[in-house]
C-alpha cells in the first residue's frame, strides 16, 4: 500500500511539473510593450512577443532587432533571426537614448 502510494505521488509530482513545462506565454505584444514604455511602466522580466521589422548585426549595441516605433532589442549574441520573424524575448534592462529604446533581452 505504501509503495503505491509511492508511486502515485511521484506521477503526480512529474505530470505537474512536465504541465508547468510548457508554452511561453508572451505578457505583451511590440505595440503594447512600447504603450507600456511610454507611459513610464517597468518591465523588466515582461516577455515580449517582437516582430522583427529590421536586424542590425553591426550596430554600436551588437545584434540590433528593431521593432515598433523606437524599440531595439540589444544582445552581444546573435539573435539567428530575420526580418518578419516573430520571437519570444524576456526584458533584461530597458534605457532610454535619443528618442528610442535600448533593451535587454533574453530569447525564450
Amino acid at each position: 500500500m505504501k509503495k503505491s502510494i509511492l508511486i502515485l505521488s511521484s506521477l503526480f509530482i512529474l505530470a505537474s511539473v512536465l504541465v508547468g513545462c510548457g508554452k511561453v506565454e508572451p505578457d505583451y505584444t511590440t505595440k503594447e510593450f512600447e504603450a507600456a514604455l511610454n507611459n513610464g511602466e517597468n518591465l523588466e522580466g515582461k516577455i515580449v512577443s517582437v516582430e522583427v521589422s529590421e536586424l542590425e548585426p553591426n550596430s554600436a549595441f551588437g545584434y540590433n532587432i528593431q521593432a515598433g516605433e523606437h524599440l531595439n532589442f540589444v544582445s552581444t549574441e546573435n539573435p539567428n533571426v530575420k526580418k518578419e520573424d516573430t520571437v519570444l524575448l524576456e526584458i533584461k534592462k530597458v534605457e532610454s537614448m535619443l528618442g528610442s529604446y535600448i533593451i535587454s533581452y533574453e530569447k525564450k
